[in-house]
């Protein structure tokens, strides 16, 4: 398997204060016993999801491997006890980084099937063999706690192979991880089974189950609305649309780059890792792979 380092380290790199930062997390209440964490001061991976409640105590990814002692630290604290389960949205190590760490506390991990064979292949990810998955689904799962109905389910080819999507039935709340990068132009992975028609399907079930009142909680960005979502889907819909136009004029990739389709989107959406020409490269190399 490709090791997945890549991501996490390209994010380093785009936030310069980020070696010298503590290793402290924030959090925010979304609504009663569901918090989102995130890097307070650092890039710690992508946004966790914390329920908690009399019942069990529920993470949905963990984050690098070397903020798991903080990570667990901050989520014990929250939920006055350990974490009983992490269930990871897909298998970069800026989300699954912690799950060994975890592990070790007595946590069980959750994932899909195709989470499991890629770390199965190289667990580094997961901060080695410990960090494996002990429980995998094809399609859904849903779990029961704490007055809720966590339903986590798979969609397929998005951002990867192994993509979990969970709404919190009766919360009005969706963790939607890497399937929606707020304000940013999402990474779509190619090379580890994502597609932008999957992409797009993804978040497009999302937009189906979300009412104008519902919080989403991307894989990166801040907290967002079915508005937000919906700017996301417009903004890739445009983009693949515009590139498409120069391929089927014959363009080059080169050519396509020089003549910068996605300029208009750049100020807002482009970052760090996923600038606007390697946006552009995405949908080039997505239209002529088909």
């Amino acid at each position: 398997m490709r090791k997945l380092f890549t991501i996490v380290a390209l994010l380093l790199a785009s936030i310069s204060s980020a070696q010298d930062a503590p290793l402290t997390f924030k959090a925010t209440e979304v609504v009663p016993g569901i918090y989102m964490l995130e890097g307070d001061g650092a890039f710690a991976g992508g946004n966790i999801t914390l329920l908690v409640g009399d019942d069990y105590n529920v993470l949905i990814d963990d984050a690098i491997a070397s903020f798991a002692p903080a990570l667990i630290e901050t989520a014990t604290e929250l939920a006055g006890g350990p974490i009983d389960f992490v269930i990871n949205t897909h298998v970069h190590g800026d989300h699954v980084g912690g799950n060994s760490a975890l592990s070790d506390t007595g946590a069980i991990v959750f994932a899909h099937d195709n989470i499991r064979k890629r770390l199965a292949d190289d667990p580094t990810e997961a901060g080695g063999p410990g960090g494996l998955p002990v429980v995998t689904f094809s399609d859904a799962v849903n779990f029961h706690v704490n007055g809720l109905d966590a339903y986590v389910f798979h969609v397929a080819r998005a951002h990867t192979d192994g993509d979990a999507v969970i709404e919190f039935r009766g919360a009005n709340v969706i963790h939607a991880g890497d399937v929606h990068f707020n304000y940013l132009f999402p990474y779509i992975d190619l090379d580890n089974g994502g597609s932008v028609a999957g992409y797009l399907a993804a978040q497009r079930r999302i937009m189906a189950l979300a009412s104008d009142d519902t919080i989403i909680i991307p894989g990166h960005g801040p907290i967002a609305s079915k508005a937000d979502l919906q700017a996301a889907i417009d903004v890739l819909v445009d983009s693949e649309a515009r590139v498409k136009a120069l391929v089927l004029e014959g363009k080059t990739e080169d050519e396509i780059l020089a003549a910068n389709p996605l300029s208009s989107y750049h100020d807002t959406w482009s970052w760090g890792f996923i600038t606007t020409e390697k946006m552009t490269r995405t949908l080039y190399r997505s239209l002529t792979s088909e």
